[in-house]
């Protein structure tokens, strides 16, 4: 148990606690999937704040103080991490270092960001540019030793108001001689405000190509995502539509790069979907820099056909306004091309190709610690999609986390964490490619715009990530090797498991606003909600869209098989945990189901009935209850049958109302798909 004067126990509890209440923030961890493609998150749906998780945390951290501290009531054995290697001196080609906006002026702050495959430790610095004096001489009037990301690695230095005149940006290596390896670029700080980009015109393309994809863009467009969305660790942050982020120059570095007002006075509104969310990012990253950009035309699949797209097709951004507008300005024309064109060409379809469709927008990458940067996607291969917007490593309190964000068919976007309960996995053939990706690069060949092939990306030194290897693991082998890259060494096994039941508890909070926005609306519907046939019920619209829970259902019942076979996953790869040492993995395994008991015992959540009264259900009933939440999605329930209230029992005596006959019988025919945790294929 834990000792009250045991200073080192309460810190080690005190760390567990932390890293729950960091796990409560997990956003949208129980939404489910996007517009027509599973979503049962109605339209209202906000993640929950962190003042709402608060008490609840609040309340079990007050009632733990008599918990464990570790297996056994032995010390945690802290997570023995490979000492950081010595910086060395890399050669300053490793730097590249980019300038935003695109034409620096005195009325916009002044961005230099230095990016790198590998984590340098240096400076950046922004300094007047001195005849006769090298840059990492100067007195700086802007510097920064902040590196993020990882990979690829980034330092931002800002000059909030910058004068007119010229300067030097320099990257200074602590690890090299004084002078030696510096990356320096000369810019200019003009006293005007540059013109806005030309409108199309009738015949071009939406905008010019300028410049060609490659590493170092790639690492800014990385750098760039990871900015965007980020939070202090813990934080999972929700905001209202994507446009919101990209109208914070504080977090978006290409901030009016144009000079167009493109993020200000003339920002168009944009509210993608999980589908459209990486695609609005790409086309709005290449329309800044003048790169290309294509979308290929592709389907969902179905009737035992897998997901295909059409050969050698790509829509690109040279191709003239699909309905040419004579007065619409370069941003406004841009802004119909995302919510027209590009919103009708991406759904989740075309990121579940198989791993062999060379004419799909994305190339499935390796899982490796380098692969998983910020702007690959993770395609489920039950239709939702998400990009990775962060990663931070292993430490001694943690394990590794993966961040990443999604969009809901309201228009929200939202940050949350990898972990077997929402980033879900199959291998049946006809549900397509699911997994890591990473959008195929557009390269002019021949004076036309073509995607690479996964020949020419091996091949190419900016790229050569390109692996099918995915595609060669069964279920449990995709999830062991995403633990070993997330967490290279060994987990201290109560720990990670008080963080999967942690993250299990918010999925459940989360379900108990969606329950009670269909209680609200049953209160004041005039007529029952129809119900999709088959598969169609996790993609359909409406009240059943907006009020129904089949497909947070389902991804609830994995995440319950996910917290209830810990313990033998645990006692299974013990090569993976920090095992108390004279004691077996089974003894590990019959002790954390202890513990596992008496936390899902502890915590709770309430809900309210039909009557406006609550009731507090155990994580432990929740639990006990995944048959009844086999049959439990339908919003013509009471809310007490959606939480699986027995027969005859108090709790279900408030009820009154229950799904038409018709509904129940067909719901039965359903239930095989929750019941073996499989969505079925689309028709």
């Amino acid at each position: 148990m834990i000792a009250r004067d045991d200073d080192r126990a309460r810190v080690r509890y005190s760390r567990i606690v932390t890293f729950a209440r960091a796990i409560a923030l997990l956003a949208a961890v129980a939404c489910a999937a996007c517009t027509h493609e599973g979503s049962d998150s109605p339209p209202s749906h906000v993640a929950p704040s962190a003042a709402d998780a608060a008490p609840k945390m609040a309340e079990r951290e007050a009632g733990a103080a008599g918990t464990d501290s570790s297996l056994f009531g032995l010390p945690a054995k802290p997570v023995d991490l490979p000492a950081e290697a010595a910086p060395k001196c890399e050669d300053a080609k490793d730097v590249f270092l980019f300038v935003t906006p695109g034409t620096a002026w005195t009325g916009a702050p002044l961005r230099v960001l230095a990016v790198s495959e590998r984590p340098l430790v240096g400076d950046l610095r922004i300094v007047p540019a001195e005849k006769g004096k090298p840059p990492s001489d100067a007195a700086p009037i802007a510097t920064t030793d902040a590196r993020h990301g990882g990979p690829p690695y980034f330092f931002v230095a800002e000059v909030e108001s910058p004068k007119a005149g010229l300067y030097d940006a320099a990257f200074t290596q602590r690890a090299c001689e004084p002078g030696k390896s510096v990356a320096t670029k000369r810019l200019t700080v003009v006293a005007f405000k540059p013109g806005p980009p030309a409108a199309p015109k009738e015949t071009d393309g939406l905008w010019p190509i300028q410049r060609s994809w490659n590493r170092n863009l790639e690492n800014v467009y990385s750098a760039w995502i990871e900015q965007l969305f980020d939070a202090p660790d813990g934080e999972m942050p929700s905001w209202p539509a994507l446009h919101e982020v990209l109208r914070d120059k504080k977090r978006n570095l290409l901030f009016d790069y144009l000079a167009g007002g493109e993020d200000s006075n003339n920002a168009p509104v944009v509210r993608p979907d999980c589908a459209d969310l990486p695609y609005f990012l790409r086309a709005y990253f290449a329309f800044k820099l003048r790169l290309p950009f294509g979308i290929s035309e592709c389907n969902r699949g179905g009737g035992g056909n897998v997901p295909s797209c059409k050969p050698g097709f790509m829509l690109t951004n040279e191709e003239p306004p699909a309905k040419f507008d004579e007065k619409a300005t370069a941003v406004k024309a841009f802004g119909t091309f995302l919510k027209g064109t590009v919103a009708d060409k991406a759904h989740s379809g075309s990121a579940r190709q198989p791993f062999e469709e060379e004419s799909s927008d994305y190339y499935p990458v390796a899982l490796t610690m380098e692969s998983m940067r910020p702007g690959v996607i993770y395609a489920d291969p039950y239709g939702h999609v998400l990009m990775i917007s962060k990663r931070l490593p292993q430490t001694a309190e943690r394990g590794g986390v993966l961040l990443a964000v999604d969009g809901q068919p309201d228009g929200t976007v939202a940050r949350k964490r990898y972990w077997r309960g929402n980033f879900l996995y199959a291998t049946q053939r006809e549900l397509g490619g699911p997994g890591f990706k990473r959008f195929r690069p557009v390269v002019r060949r021949a004076g036309k715009l073509v995607r690479l092939d996964d020949e020419a990306i091996k091949k190419s030194p900016d790229y050569g990530d390109v692996s099918r290897d995915a595609a060669k693991l069964d279920l449990e082998g995709f999830y062991d090797k995403m633990e070993d890259v997330l967490s290279p060494q060994p987990l201290d096994p109560q720990r990670a498991m008080l963080e999967t039941i942690s993250a299990l508890e918010e999925q459940v909070r989360t379900r108990v606003k969606s329950v009670d926005n269909g209680r609200k609306w049953l209160d004041s519907a005039k007529g029952t909600a129809s119900m999709p046939e088959g598969p169609e019920i996790f993609e359909t619209s409406g009240a059943w869209e907006d009020f129904s829970t089949p497909s947070r259902d389902l991804r609830i019942l994995i995440a319950i098989d996910v917290v209830k076979g810990f313990p033998a996953r645990v006692s299974r790869r013990p090569e993976r945990f920090a095992m108390p040492a004279g004691h077996t993995p089974k003894e590990v395994e019959v002790e954390l189901e202890r513990i596992l008991r008496r936390e899902l015992e502890s915590r709770s959540v309430d809900y309210t009935r039909t009557d406006g009264t609550t009731f507090k259900l155990t994580l432990a009933e929740v639990l006990s209850r995944g048959d009844a939440l086999e049959m439990a999605y339908n919003p013509n329930d009471c809310a007490e049958s959606r939480w699986g209230a027995p027969a005859g029992s108090p709790e279900l005596a408030t009820c009154r109302a229950h799904a038409p006959a018709e509904q129940r019988s067909r719901m039965e025919t359903y239930r095989a798909w929750f019941h073996e945790r499989r969505r079925p294929p689309r028709k």
